[in-house]
């Protein structure tokens, strides 16, 4: 089971996990050993909430197909074992990216003191240039 939050899990039925042969260089071991994990989550056929379910099917991400499911690779380390956590942790990582709600960005304005620091700093910095002028005789 894997868990998102306080009331969000996912239960193993939900998730499908394949040993496949990772890419690459490896030596002998890399054409034996099938330790990479290829992890396949259907969001629609999952019992998470709607919400979580939207957020994850509107995502603009190349992990998550046409059909409403998560692909994830993980081929980085040496064992099935860890890159089978690696996989579920990168799993709950882009859940919990997607169901964050970010907070409105709101305008402000410049405040008349810092304008006319800037305003100040620009004059400053033009007469500095203007002496670095040829002298005229």
């Amino acid at each position: 089971m894997l868990i998102i939050s306080n009331t969000v899990t996912i239960d193993e039925w939900e998730l499908e996990l394949t040993a496949i042969r990772s890419q690459g260089a490896g030596g002998q071991n890399v054409n034996k050993v099938a330790s990479a994990i290829h992890l396949r989550f259907d969001i629609k056929r999952s019992k998470l909430p709607e919400f979580y379910k939207e957020r994850l099917l509107a995502l603009n991400d190349s992990r998550v197909t046409k059909d409403g499911v998560i692909v994830l690779k993980a081929q980085s380390h040496r064992t099935q074992e860890l890159n089978r956590e690696d996989a579920l942790k990168r799993l709950k990582q882009l859940i919990v990216s997607a169901t964050k709600v970010e907070r409105a960005r709101r305008a402000t304005k410049p405040t008349r003191n810092s304008q006319r620091r800037r305003m100040d700093k620009k004059t400053k910095h033009g007469n500095t240039k203007a002496l670095r002028g040829s002298v005229k005789l």
